[in-house]
C-alpha cells in the first residue's frame, strides 16, 4: 500500500502523487516515512526532501514548514519548494557559491542580523543546489 504525498507551498502544489518512501529534513534530523508509519506532526527545516516513486528517487528543495503523517498520507506544508529536476544545476551552483562567499564575509563581523540573513540565504541556496544534484562538502 503506497503513501499519498502532497507538498503544498503558498503559490502551488509541488507534488501530489503516490510514493513508496519519503525522507524529510525535519528540524531534528532526517526522518524516513514508509507505509504504515505512526501518526506524526513535525517541523521541517530548510533542506532536501527525497521521494521514492515508481522505484526512482526525486529530490525536492524545501524551505521550511511542517509535515503531517496519518493513515499513509503525508501532507507537507512549506514556505516554498522546488523540484530538483526543475532547477538549473549551474545556476544553483553559482547561487550557492555566492551565498557561501557572503556568509564567509559576514561571519567574522559584529552584525548579528546580517549573519542570520547570510546563513538563511546560504542554507536555501545549498538546498536548491543539492536538490538539483549538486554535491556540497560538509
Amino acid at each position: 500500500m503506497p503513501l499519498t504525498v502532497r507538498v503544498v507551498a503558498p503559490d502551488k502544489t509541488v507534488w501530489d502523487a503516490a510514493a513508496e518512501e519519503v525522507i524529510l529534513p525535519s528540524t531534528t534530523g532526517q526522518l524516513g516515512v514508509l507505509p504504515g508509519h505512526a501518526p506524526l506532526l513535525t517541523a521541517l527545516d530548510v533542506g532536501v526532501m527525497r521521494v521514492r516513486a515508481n522505484r526512482e528517487w526525486l529530490a525536492i528543495a524545501l524551505m521550511g514548514g511542517f509535515a503531517e503523517v496519518e493513515n499513509d498520507e503525508v501532507t507537507i506544508l512549506v514556505n516554498a519548494a522546488e523540484r530538483g529536476d526543475a532547477i538549473n544545476l549551474e545556476e544553483a551552483r553559482t547561487a550557492y557559491t555566492e551565498a557561501m562567499r557572503k556568509f564567509d564575509q559576514v561571519e567574522s563581523g559584529d552584525n548579528r542580523q546580517a549573519k542570520l540573513q547570510a546563513e538563511r540565504s546560504m542554507r536555501r541556496a545549498r538546498a536548491r543546489f543539492q536538490a538539483a544534484g549538486g554535491m556540497v562538502q560538509v
